[in-house]
């Protein structure tokens, strides 16, 4: 008895740490797109054309 049950915590522990992994992947991917979104230069603006004519 001892030793299947040994067996199921040990299966157990290893389907955690499997589904922990997952999860860290899935956030590190989801991440990775949202910080892709804000790849573009920023466009460059002149600053005399915010000054007006003077």
């Amino acid at each position: 008895m001892a030793k299947n049950q040994n067996t199921f915590e040990k299966m157990r522990r290893e389907q955690e740490k499997k589904r922990k992994a997952k999860e860290k992947r899935e956030r590190r991917d989801a991440r990775k797109e949202s910080d892709g979104e804000n790849t573009e230069p920023a466009q460059v603006v002149d600053r005399f054309d915010l000054m007006g004519d003077y």
